[in-house]
């Protein structure tokens, strides 16, 4: 499914196919408390990396679940 944001073009199935294996992953690691409740951070590195031309769902979660947890290291250090 397409969905129209301003100028660009958003494949949604495939955004999404991307957050449920990502978020699916962190949860089971314990690195997000709920897998009902959408994390934005999470989401939104999948979107940025989306508009910037990953297409693929696997790649974006996989990339993402990096960012991710490199972020929460970062927040956990400081």
């Amino acid at each position: 499914m397409l969905v129209e944001r301003g100028l660009q073009v958003m494949n949604v199935e495939v955004v999404g196919d991307a957050y449920a294996i990502a978020a699916n992953y962190l949860c089971r690691t314990g690195a997000l408390s709920s897998p009902t409740a959408t994390d934005d951070r999470l989401l939104e590195i999948i979107v940025k990396m989306f508009q910037r031309g990953e297409l693929n769902r696997i790649r974006l979660a996989n990339k993402a679940i990096s960012k991710f947890e490199a972020s929460n290291g970062a927040r956990l250090s400081a």
